[in-house]
């Protein structure tokens, strides 16, 4: 026996166990990285998002010196119910959820659609280079 070969193999062990462990913590993170996202949760997060956005948009509007230079007032045309009012604020803010919410919604379906798409196809090419040779040996 060589006297450096069982040093060798304990190093060479211990790298296989370290590159195992990091495999295994590894694992756990991509899984987290790629799960579908909750469309509703997700929906209601950009909602909420939304209904603020449009709830301090008006106020700071309504409070501007400047109010005239913003023309914000033209949201009406698309929001039924929409003024630069104090209760225009409660609309928008309604209104801004109800689009922020179905946008949010949109996106994480999206989202999850092309992680499958690109999950199927990864799964289905390594499927069919581990077959590819199936035939050769009946």
């Amino acid at each position: 026996m060589v006297p450096n070969e069982g040093a060798q193999q304990a190093s060479a062990g211990e790298g296989r166990s370290a590159r195992i462990s990091d495999e295994a913590e590894l694992i756990p993170t991509l899984e987290m990285a790629f799960a579908p996202l909750h469309k509703a949760a997700f929906g209601v997060a950009t909602g909420v998002a939304g209904a603020i956005l449009m709830a301090a948009l008006t106020i700071a509007t309504l409070l501007s010196a400047r109010a005239g230079a913003f023309p914000l007032g033209l949201l009406g045309q698309y929001f039924t119910g929409y003024s630069v009012t104090w209760g225009g604020v409660l609309v928008g803010a309604l209104w801004g959820f109800a689009v922020a919410f179905v946008g949010g919604w949109f996106i994480a379906f999206c989202r999850n659609l092309a992680l499958a798409l690109v999950a199927f196809t990864y799964r289905t090419r390594a499927e069919l280079d581990q077959t590819r040779e199936f035939l050769d040996h009946i």
